[in-house]
């Protein structure tokens, strides 16, 4: 599996991060299991958003350009 490039790190971290706050203020719960509920919730869709984030594509390395057909050497007569 290939590693995690910076802008997944970064896009799913900041979805668990915007997504906890946004559903403990929306939902106003107080008790433990509550949030629980909510942070599993938001690591989850934090792993989607990751997960989903294009990946950059593999670098294509240029093939050399054809050389030339090698000239014949010119022999002249004296």
């Amino acid at each position: 599996m290939p590693r995690p490039t910076a802008a997944q790190l970064a896009y799913g971290s900041c979805t668990v991060i915007f997504s906890t706050l946004a559903m403990l203020l929306l939902s106003q719960t107080s008790s433990g299991l509550g949030i629980a509920v909510i942070a599993l919730a938001a690591l989850a869709l934090g792993l989607l958003v990751a997960m989903t984030v294009p990946l950059p594509s593999p670098r294509t390395v240029a093939s050399p350009a054809e050389t030339a057909p090698e000239e014949e050497p010119v022999t002249t007569a004296l």
